[in-house]
This record gives structure tokens, C-alpha cells and sequence, in this order.
């Protein structure tokens, strides 16, 4: 059973870089052909998906994001994180992670983190 668990202060300051760690058990995130997602909810708003990192380490942004997203990971310890630079009130949102699974045709975000929320705010 894979199992993720976001981590990260819950209150950033307007203008500042969030960053939040997904540790994953139960699988390794270099096991081939998973990738390893960022997601977040704004309140009120649909889920949007910020970024992945593939098991090779290759990266995949959001348009919308990319120049402030970054995704990298830590194999030693089997972690994934985010950063999202310039923050605005309009970043505040629950924020999750979790696992891209390959499927015939598509894919599918089979594993989540329980999701932890994060607050921008002066």
C-alpha cells in the first residue's frame, strides 16, 4: 500500500516561496513508469494540478506556473517536494500530493496525500 504525507508550514507571507515536501512509503518514487504530482485546491475552485516529476526525474509544469514551480526530489529519502516562488493570496489552497499511474491510453492519480493547507497571508 503506497502511502503519501505532504509537510510544510501551513502560513506563508505574501511575496514569499512555499515549499512543501510529500514523503511516500510503501513505494519508491524511482519505480519506473510512475510520476509523482503536485495539486491543489483553492477554496471554492476545482482541483489543478501544478506539476509532476517523473521516476527518471524529468519535470512537467503547468503553463500557468511554471515560471514560479519548481518540483525536485530527494531519492534518499524517497521525497518529492515543491516550491512556488512570489506567492499572492491567490495561492492559498489545499495542497496535495500524489501518484501518477500509467494506464492503457491514460493515466491515473491512484495514491493522495491527505492534503494540508496552506494560507498566504500578511
Amino acid at each position: 500500500q503506497v502511502q503519501l504525507q505532504e509537510s510544510g508550514p501551513g502560513l506563508v507571507k505574501p511575496s514569499q516561496t512555499l515549499s512543501l515536501s510529500c514523503t511516500v512509503s510503501g513505494g519508491s518514487i524511482t519505480t519506473s513508469y510512475y510520476a509523482w504530482s503536485w495539486i491543489r485546491q483553492p477554496p471554492g475552485k476545482g482541483l489543478e494540478c501544478m506539476g509532476v516529476i517523473a521516476y527518471d526525474g524529468s519535470t512537467s509544469y503547468s503553463p500557468s506556473l511554471k515560471s514560479r514551480t519548481s518540483i525536485s526530489r530527494d531519492t534518499s529519502k524517497n521525497q518529492f517536494s515543491l516550491q512556488l516562488s512570489s506567492v499572492t493570496p491567490e495561492d492559498t489552497a489545499v495542497y496535495y500530493c500524489a501518484r501518477v499511474a500509467p494506464r492503457v491510453g491514460t493515466y491515473e492519480y491512484d495514491y493522495w496525500g491527505q492534503g494540508t493547507q496552506v494560507t498566504v497571508s500578511s
